[in-house]
């Protein structure tokens, strides 16, 4: 399952820094946790992180052996993010290894979802609803969701692999 994500490590995951900081600004608007409804909590957040990033990393894979450069480096800055974020809320050593696991197979999931969605075999809306709400969710605020991640795909698509990788987006 998480194959795709070790490919080849590259031990720099500041090189997927740009792109990661890209992202998380996506995650940042208002928008997703207002018109959208996504929770706005630590899980909530999260959710939002894990879906654009899929996204991304669907998105970068396009690109062939360069594209899985990108998409090895976004994983890896994501792995380091989540680790270091969950060391400041106060998870020590024993847990942290378990809880970035789970995440990462969070994301993993995601990367699957948004494939098939992306390939024509899964429902754009039922694959927003499903990667970014735990619980029932209005039809008003899953519309709004799955349309925001219909613009961010075609914003990801329009943008070079230079662009992304450098945390510029069309």
């Amino acid at each position: 399952m998480l194959n795709f994500l070790f490919r080849g490590l590259t031990a720099e995951p500041q090189r997927g820094a740009a792109l990661f900081d890209m992202l998380t600004a996506v995650t940042r608007r208002p928008h997703w946790y207002v018109e959208g409804t996504v929770p706005d909590t630590i899980d909530g957040r999260f959710a939002v992180l894990a879906t654009v990033t899929a996204l991304a990393i669907v998105r970068v894979e396009q690109d062939g052996e360069e594209g899985n450069h990108a998409s090895v480096a976004l994983t890896e800055r994501f792995i380091e993010v989540m680790e270091t974020e969950h060391r400041e809320i106060g998870l020590g050593d024993p847990t942290l290894g378990r809880r970035v696991r789970h995440l990462v197979g969070s994301l993993s999931r995601r990367v699957d979802l948004w494939r098939s969605a992306i390939d024509g075999g899964g429902d754009w809306n039922e694959t927003a609803r499903e990667s970014l709400y735990k619980e029932g969710v209005s039809v008003d605020a899953l519309m709004h969701s799955a349309n925001a991640l219909a613009d961010l795909r075609s914003r990801l698509w329009r943008t070079e692999l230079d662009d992304l990788v450098n945390g510029r987006l069309a």
